[in-house]
């Protein structure tokens, strides 16, 4: 397919709203794909330590 100008490219033969939206949306499923997982991870290793301090304070005194 040739595209004579810059605008035509991005217009798409009129398609071009449904094309970029599609790219668009596929782009932020991925990115959320990618990052819910990693903040995940880091709630949970907070979590984690917070546990671990809460147990070492109420640990009995030996």
């Amino acid at each position: 397919m040739e595209f004579n100008s810059v605008a035509e490219f991005l217009a798409m033969g009129h398609h071009g709203l449904y094309v970029w939206l599609s790219y668009g949306l596929t782009a932020v499923i991925i990115a959320l794909n990618v990052a819910q997982p990693l903040l995940r991870r880091r709630r949970l290793l907070k979590e984690q330590a917070q546990r671990l301090r809460r147990e070492k304070k109420h640990a009995p005194q030996a």
